[in-house]
């Protein structure tokens, strides 16, 4: 059973990280009924350290509680910054005991830095996923989750997935119905649905640098509300097929319905976001033919269905 909690907390620590930290776990709610946490935020000797908004945050303690925690949790810190070697031994004898640890956003790089995730299942943030991935070449880095548990080592994305990671760990040591409750306190969804993908940014690009395909792309930008058979594109090209599906793969990385596709789920996107149009007119202007298509590939390159993604990001500045 989960009964304590200690929180690393370095020099340029994230306070909305470690915020998300303090709202679930030391937050005295045992009046109504919520389960009571012996709470300590961590500093490696105790002193004041400077967040990253430039205030100092005072600890409770040393890194002593570290020592006997069933829960070390570690928020968002400089990913780029040296860890006093204390520190990497105090998270590798908690994993080593069998404490749950958790990071939230760049935390992740922390518990890397201390060998932590090799071999594990593992996730940050979209933008840091490939720095971790190059760092800790053995972590199995996933880079569409809001958060990964693998056995007692939980790591989450960006910022608000921290609050994801920690309700499925009160659900794992509470039960459900605590965890529900508690994220109806805190105004939350118990759960969400989808991966980080729906959250990044993702502009209609240019067509890739590819020397001899670049006209047959840069027409199908401009053309993606079309069906199109790789017959058609080779012949544009000048090519025969199977050359350019050879031609296409070496110059692009992928194949041309893989690519189209891909090219198709922006356009929707940004459909979604900036139109009042519906599913089945996004799905007709970005050359699915009909909202059951779209659904499938939007969902299964996105994370979420369209119309969830649009009562999550669509810019009613633009819809008219």
């Amino acid at each position: 059973m989960l009964r304590s909690v200690a929180v690393l907390a370095l020099d340029q620590v994230a306070p909305f990280e470690l915020g998300v930290l303090a709202e679930v776990f030391g937050t005295d709610r045992t009046a109504d009924g919520f389960p009571a946490y012996r709470f300590d935020v961590c500093s490696p000797d105790g002193a004041p350290v400077r967040t990253s908004a430039g205030f100092q945050l005072v600890p409770h303690a040393d890194l002593a509680p570290l020592e006997e925690a069933d829960l070390v949790a570690v928020p968002a810190h400089d990913r780029c910054a040296t860890v006093p070697e204390p520190v990497l031994e105090a998270l590798r004898r908690a994993e080593a005991r069998g404490a749950h640890l958790l990071s939230v956003c760049s935390g992740a790089f922390l518990l890397g830095a201390a060998g932590l995730l090799d071999g594990r299942d593992c996730t940050t943030h979209w933008r840091y996923v490939d720095d971790l991935q190059r760092l800790h070449p053995a972590a199995r880095v996933q880079c569409n989750s809001l958060y990964v548990a693998d056995g007692r080592l939980l790591t989450s994305a960006g910022t608000a997935a921290g609050i994801d990671a920690c309700l499925h760990l009160v659900r794992q040591e509470h039960g459900s119905a605590t965890a529900t409750r508690l994220a109806r306190r805190m105004v939350v969804p118990p759960h969400r649905d989808g991966g980080q993908a729906q959250y990044i940014e993702a502009p209609i690009p240019r067509a890739p640098e590819a020397p001899t395909l670049e006209p047959v792309l840069e027409w199908l930008m401009g053309h993606l509300e079309r069906p199109v058979t790789v017959d058609e594109l080779a012949a544009r090209a000048g090519m025969a097929p199977r050359t350019f599906a050879r031609r296409f793969r070496a110059e692009t990385g992928t194949t041309p319905h893989d690519w189209v596709t891909n090219q198709r789920v922006l356009l929707a996107r940004r459909l979604l976001e900036e139109t009042g149009l519906s599913v089945e007119a996004v799905a007709d202007r970005a050359g699915f033919g009909d909202a059951a298509t779209l659904r499938h590939h939007f969902t299964r390159r996105v994370g979420a269905a369209p119309q969830s993604y649009r009562s999550t990001f669509r810019d009613r500045a633009h819809v008219g």
